[in-house]
């Protein structure tokens, strides 16, 4: 019971902070999201609903990353330098309605590192 009081309480806070965190092709949306197992990042202009370029746990990449704080910050680093090849400087950050604290500051961290700016 509490797990699913849990998810609701954040799908509705994600919902609140949708409201407010629109990406454009100017400034897209940059969108994280953890799971037990993963973690998924992606640069979306929702003017068009397209996304730019995303970096998730699944690539070969980043095989066997777990959804833990050092995986955060290789999805940050990776996430950024897609975001330059596809040439996006300036984004706004969509924390998926969990706290701005650990993996999501790790990964915002390591994104701020190299170059993006949010």
């Amino acid at each position: 019971m509490a797990i699913t009081k849990r998810r609701e309480i954040r799908q509705r806070i994600h919902l609140r902070v949708r409201k407010k965190v629109r990406g454009t092709a100017e400034r897209p949306r940059l969108a994280v999201f953890f799971s037990n197992k993963n973690v998924c990042a992606q640069i979306i202009n929702d003017d068009e609903s397209k996304t730019i370029c995303a970096a998730n746990t699944t690539e070969k990449v980043l095989a066997g990353g777990k959804a833990n704080i050092a995986t955060a910050i290789k999805i940050g680093h990776l996430i950024a330098e897609r975001a330059q090849k596809a040439n996006v400087e300036a984004v706004v950050f969509d924390r998926g309605g969990v706290k701005f604290h650990g993996k999501v500051k790790a990964l915002a961290d390591a994104a701020r590192e190299k170059g993006l700016k949010f």
